[in-house]
């Protein structure tokens, strides 16, 4: 009898899916419990009532093994109790999350480590003695996610309560995955983050997207810093962390411990079992014999892109995606909605996907998908007539 894992988070579709191909018997608990789920996954939605609080509650209510979280159960280590109750945890646990999600202590390990990060000040800590008013600030939540409620600080303003501030540092942005046990991290991939970008209904920091591309000079600095955070916080099974690259160096502004977007990508380009990767480490602290560096030799470029809803929509018929998601694995339509769905401006539609010979192409690739997503959508027709 397969194991049973529960799999909770704002967007599971992803993480269960490669759970329930891993061979566990999955039930996923998030917001949206899209029509594409995996056919064997139970789904639960939450809807707009989700939170982890809320999704630890009714995780309670559901019999399984071991449990698994995603965004953004980080920023709630009491939520990853309430879940974890009774049953094994297969991620991080509470008190680690308070110490490699705490800005400033990230940034000070990171640096004696040898590894970049920018500069970090809050209210009452200043990290480096020099004023904060001489560089160019972001004002970042201690809650963050996804880039939401990140803005640049306008000088002399005051730093909201539960905020913190974040040197801004010019360059592109980007992320590696990698998964770990015994204090030691193997990346499974380096990917470019697609930050705010307008053909995909984006804007500010907001995340929306990734591609996985080739190799570049700073992959070996972006995986030496999964090696330090690993060895100082003791990180378990999948993480992620976001940086970015100045003249080829990546400055880490954040680490995810848990499940991350990009990581589905290293499904499709490499044919590596993330999940069950992840369930290895967490169980057995086994970690996977990979190697990156080999991989991203025999590999084009692979992508996603977050669609957001530029206005108030309703959707038609999904079910017509579909064949488009099931049938094309390097790209098309995921995370569908379902049938009638209508979605808030600035919600998330759908992702898309493509592939490419090189970023270049990919991320023109994804742009076009997003055009075809939008072409479907409409802002007052009633649901079916799409």
């Amino acid at each position: 009898m397969p194991l049973r894992v529960l799999v909770a988070g704002v967007s599971t579709r992803a993480a269960a899916e490669s759970a329930a191909r891993a061979g566990f018997a999955v039930t996923a608990i998030d917001a949206f419990a899209d029509l594409d789920q995996h056919p064997s996954v139970q789904a639960h939605s939450l809807q707009d009532t989700f939170s982890p609080d809320a999704a630890s509650r009714l995780a309670a209510t559901i019999e399984c093994d071991a449990v698994a979280y995603g965004s953004n159960y980080e920023n709630h280590p009491d939520a990853v109790i309430r879940l974890a109750r009774g049953r094994a945890l297969w991620g991080n646990a509470p008190d680690v999350l308070e110490r490699v999600r705490d800005p400033l202590l990230l940034t000070q390990t990171l640096r004696r480590r040898g590894c970049a990060a920018p500069d970090v000040h809050d209210e009452s800590r200043i990290l480096r003695p020099e004023s904060p008013h001489h560089r160019a600030w972001l004002v970042k939540p201690r809650a963050s996610g996804g880039g939401h409620r990140v803005r640049l600080w306008r000088r002399g303003a005051r730093v909201p309560r539960g905020c913190y501030l974040q040197e801004f540092v010019e360059g592109t942005p980007g992320s590696v995955v990698f998964v770990a046990a015994g204090g030691r991290a193997v990346p499974l991939g380096v990917s470019r983050q697609l930050i705010g970008e307008e053909p995909f209904g984006a804007s500010g920091y907001q995340y929306c997207g990734n591609i996985l591309g080739a190799a570049s000079p700073g992959d070996a600095a972006a995986c030496a810093l999964a090696d330090a955070v690993c060895g100082e916080f003791g990180l378990v099974g999948v993480n992620g962390i976001d940086f970015v690259a100045k003249q080829g160096v990546p400055y880490a502004v954040e680490v995810n411990p848990r499940w991350c977007a990009s990581m589905e990508l290293v499904e499709r380009a490499f044919g590596l079992s993330v999940f069950g990767a992840h369930a290895a480490a967490c169980r057995d602290g086994v970690l996977p014999d990979f190697d990156l560096a080999r991989a991203r030799c025999a590999a084009g470029a692979v992508g996603k892109a977050v669609v957001f809803a530029l206005h108030d929509v309703a959707v038609g018929d999904t079910h017509a995606w579909l064949p488009e998601a099931d049938r094309a694995r390097t790209s098309g339509v995921r995370d569908v909605p379902h049938p009638g769905a209508r979605i808030r401006a600035g919600r998330p539609v759908c992702t898309v996907f493509a592939t490419a010979r090189d970023e270049a192409e990919c991320h023109a690739s994804l742009v076009r998908h997003a055009e075809r997503v939008y072409a479907e959508l409409t802002r007052d027709r009633p649901p079916g007539m799409l």
